[in-house]
């Protein structure tokens, strides 16, 4: 009996035990909660994004986000792409690991973003394979969580037509914990994009490979291009649209050359229209983005009215063909005057650093149309606060539907430049008060031409991505309507 009784205490006492266990660890889960989740913040957001989209591959190993199992069915790659040309110059890195911005609290969804972005997954053939970047087998995209795992861009001139690789990068990061704005969304399935991004380096594919090589037929350039063409017009996506939903970068204006007629109808990213018939490239469906400005930003270390001894400024090029022959009367009418520095220069043996301390050491910038009616260093006078003198009749201007470009530049008509005293004139009536609201307006507009990695709210990338938001909503309204007639032929031939 006593026996009996013993075993009873001991179950009782274990049975009181357990429960006492259970409920502390109810307790706590239960405080757990309400201060944040069971899983870790970070891998919840992933949780949380990669159920926004069902083709999003839902791990949480940083490495692997890029290589999407449901990606579209690629191009074939030339034969002789395989060996790429690594012996590309490198530019400095965009960043260190401390300006890397992370912030996992923040979602970028389709509910928040403005605009969504399917990307095709073209192999590195066409993109950062470009830039000497191979990755592990399979691998299509370097790990843009990690500022040093990102291939830098060419330096020097080659700098201000890398607007695709920006444009890449921001999409890229996207669905990662960078923190970033949340404008364009990269969606995994095409029937949930608003635009179709085709990203291919053409800017850097034509400065770095088109020339013919050895017993090659063809430049890597061409070859590109053309096996470009044959793949976009097998996509589903491109036969439905016509291609007028699909956005290529075409910054330089030789890029794509070989291409831009097959593929005109696609929505361009272009330096202006200088090089292209009205029919392939015009406003009314194009986007027009700034070059990436090459001189160093001046940022708050802005010198005033006072601190720039130099009237007018212009360093560069100063035989041109086309519309740039007038560079050469302006040279003739401003060589000589008083406090105007109108010379020659190019980017070798420090060309660069002296334009930027030239622009920051003038109150007016001459941009006068070259070879074409743009040029990076429009850009570059705006980021050294140096207000711009615009020469060029048939420029189109970066975000001109939302920026008022009177407020920070002057404009003169080519016929009334040339005439002999006429700019020296004008610009010596600014008056200081004048020069100086232009100058302030300049230092607020800056960072709307500013290209980086990450992006930031309402820089280069961002305009663009609201510019391209702001014309796909019309290409959409019409393509829309085409179907409203499909329907009707189909009512027909029932």
């Amino acid at each position: 009996m006593q026996l009996r009784a013993l075993e009873k205490r001991i179950s009782f006492f274990y049975i009181c035990g357990l429960s006492m266990i259970l409920l502390l660890l109810s307790c706590f889960f239960l405080w757990n909660t309400s201060n944040d989740s069971l899983f870790p913040q970070s891998v919840l957001v992933r949780m949380l994004a990669n159920n926004t989209s069902f083709a999003w591959k839902t791990v949480n190993n940083d490495s692997d986000q890029n290589n999407h199992p449901y990606r579209k069915v690629s191009p074939p790659g030339p034969a002789d792409l395989n060996t790429l040309r690594t012996e590309i110059s490198l530019a400095p890195a965009t960043g260190s690991e401390d300006e890397m911005r992370i912030n996992s609290r923040r979602l970028c969804d389709s509910d928040h973003a403005s605009l969504r972005v399917y990307m095709y997954d073209l192999p590195p053939t066409f993109h950062f394979g470009l830039l000497g970047w191979k990755g592990r087998a399979g691998q299509l995209w370097p790990d843009v969580s990690r500022v040093s795992s990102i291939p830098s861009y060419p330096g020097g001139l080659n700098l201000q037509h890398s607007i695709e690789y920006w444009l890449t990068l921001d999409l890229l990061s996207s669905d990662s914990s960078v923190d970033r704005p949340c404008s364009a969304l990269r969606v995994m399935n095409s029937s949930d994009a608003d635009v179709i991004f085709v990203p291919f380096f053409s800017s850097l594919s034509y400065n770095r490979h088109s020339k013919v090589h050895g017993k090659e037929k063809m430049s890597m350039n061409k070859l590109l291009q053309d096996e470009l063409v044959r793949f976009l017009l097998r996509q589903e996506e491109w036969k439905q649209s016509r291609g007028k939903d699909h956005l290529i970068v075409a910054h330089h204006p030789n890029s794509m050359l070989d291409a831009r007629r097959k593929l005109g109808s696609a929505m361009f990213v272009l330096a202006d229209f200088g090089r292209y018939p009205a029919e392939i490239a015009n406003i009314k469906k194009d986007i027009i983005a700034p070059y990436r400005h090459v001189v160093n930003s001046l940022g708050n270390e802005s010198p005033p009215f006072d601190g720039r001894p130099i009237l007018m400024y212009f360093q560069g090029a100063i035989h041109r063909k086309d519309g740039g022959a007038i560079r050469q009367e302006l040279y003739q009418l401003l060589k000589d005057e008083k406090d105007v520095h109108f010379s020659f220069g190019t980017v070798r043996r420090n060309g660069i650093s002296s334009a930027g301390h030239g622009m920051a050491s003038s109150k007016f910038c001459l941009n006068i149309a070259g070879d074409t009616p743009s040029s990076n260093r429009l850009f570059d006078a705006i980021v050294s606060h140096c207000v711009p003198v615009i020469i060029s009749d048939d420029i189109e201007l970066p975000f001109e539907d939302v920026l008022d470009y009177a407020e920070f530049c002057v404009f003169v008509r080519a016929s009334d430049a040339v005439k002999k005293g006429f700019l020296v004139k004008l610009l010596r009536r600014v008056s200081q008060d004048e020069w100086t609201k232009m100058w302030m307006r300049l230092k607020q507009v800056s960072h709307h031409f500013e290209y980086q990695y990450p992006s930031r709210e309402d820089d280069a990338v961002q305009m663009i991505w609201g510019a391209v938001a702001r014309k796909i909503s019309s290409v959409r309204l019409a393509l829309n309507r085409e179907k409203r007639f499909r329907q009707s032929s189909l009512d027909r031939r029932s």
